[in-house]
Parts: structure tokens; sequence; C-alpha cells
């Protein structure tokens, strides 16, 4: 017989965008925006752990680097991702852009988000506040609403710009959502925007992350990700391996 699964609601705000929740469902917490559609995911016992390959795929992209020292996120959401790179990367400089300052909140009371002296915080559209960023080894693009994908995902201006904010050797992670063929959405507009220079990682979400590097000269060091990757495996509990399999270049 299994267990009942019992959902208990921990908090519900409004505000400009619609509402956002928190939820409790056994060992773990979860981050939704407006009617039930799931934002993060967060194991209580661990903000660290990434359940979702997505989120794991985006730390492998963090890992295309070999030495990051600053990292922006741009969408914090519950800030499992932001966790777990502060955890397990040597990173001296953390800034999030966060679109509702709600979720920031949330995150760090009921959500696991530490108050982390190296992690700076800042309310407002990334579109307009990334000119005011400071430039990073790795920059991550994860600006979902309730309804898909953010502007900025498809926003050419932006996505240059994110790219033109990395330092040399830096490395831009975009959690882009697949269409029906399996290819990322926007597919035209990336590939003539990074001129087919960068790699994707399709994970079972449904989600396409992409690999973008900051020059076309740069090229993606399978081995030495590889190596990183299991060096990295028994801190994380879980391996890497499966889905650095899968990555292929543009398509």
């Amino acid at each position: 017989m299994t267990e009942e699964r019992v959902e208990r609601l921990l908090a519900e705000v409004h505000d400009d965008f619609g509402m956002i929740r928190v939820l409790e469902v056994a060992d773990y917490r979860f981050l939704e925006f407006g009617d039930a559609i799931e934002q993060s995911c967060v194991f209580t016992a661990d903000p660290s752990w990434l359940e979702y390959d997505y989120t794991r795929a985006m730390l492998i992209g963090a890992l295309c680097h070999d030495a990051p020292e600053s990292a922006l996120f741009l969408g914090l959401g519950a800030g499992t991702l932001t966790q777990a790179c502060l955890k397990f990367l040597q990173l001296e400089d953390v800034e999030a852009i966060e679109l509702r300052p709600d979720v920031p909140r949330l995150a760090i009371e009921y959500l696991g988000l530490d108050d982390d002296p190296r992690l700076y915080i800042r309310i407002g559209d990334a579109l307009e506040l990334l000119e005011t960023a400071e430039s990073a080894d790795l920059i991550f693009v994860d600006l979902y609403t309730d309804v898909g994908p953010g502007v900025g995902h498809l926003a050419w201006g932006f996505l240059e710009n994110c790219q033109k904010r990395l330092n040399p050797g830096g490395w831009l992670v975009i959690n882009q959502w697949a269409t029906d063929d399996g290819k990322p959405l926007g597919a035209a507009l990336l590939r003539g925007l990074y001129h087919r220079h960068y790699w994707e990682l399709p994970v079972k979400e449904g989600n396409v992350i992409l690999f973008v590097p900051a020059d076309i000269d740069q090229t993606l060091d399978m081995d030495g990700l590889t190596a990183r990757a299991e060096a990295l495996a028994p801190r994380l509990g879980y391996s890497l391996q499966s889905l650095i399999k899968v990555i292929r270049p543009a398509t």
C-alpha cells in the first residue's frame, strides 16, 4: 500500500505578476507560480541537492569552466542551483537578479537558501539590470514564468549581451525549452547569434540546456569536464556521467 501524498501549503503571496506558493510534500518543498506551475523542488534535508536533470545539466555547464571564481544568475527561483554552485565550486562572488521580491524572501524563509556573504541578490528585470551587472566566469539564464520561458530566452540583444558579459574563458548556461523535434526553442535565432558555436544537453523534463562559450575560439574540453564531474560525484551524491554522454554540438 503506497503512502498517500499529503500536500501542505506553507506560504502563499500575490504580487503584480500573479501568485507564488510554497508547498511541502514529505521530504520536499516546492516553489510554484500561478496555477500549480512548479518552478523549483527542494530536498529539505539538503537544499543544495539537485533533484531534476535540468538543474544537474546546468551544473554541468558550470563545470565546463575549469576554475570559475564568479557567477551571475538571471532568475533565482528557490536557489537550489545557486546553493549547489556556492557549495561545490570555488566561487568568490555570486550575483543573482530576480524579478519578484517575494521569491528570495520565500527561498530564505522556507526553501533553505543560505544568507551566504558571497551572494548578492538584486530585485528587478534581468533584461534591464544586466548592463549594470559585474562580468562573470559563469552566467546562468533561467527566466521562467507561470506560462513558460520569459522574453529574454528569445531576445537577440539580451542573449548577445549575456555572452558579452562573460569574462575570457567564461560560459553562458541557458535553460531553454525544447520544441517537439527536440531542438531548443528559437534554434534558428541561437544558431545565428552564436554562429553555431555552442553545445546542447537535452533532458527528460523537456528542456535543452545550452553551453555557450565566451569566444568563438573557445572549445568544450570534454575530457576535463568528465574528470571534474567524476571528482565531484562523491560530494554530490550522484553521478553526472549519463548526462554528459548526451552533450551534442549545436543542431
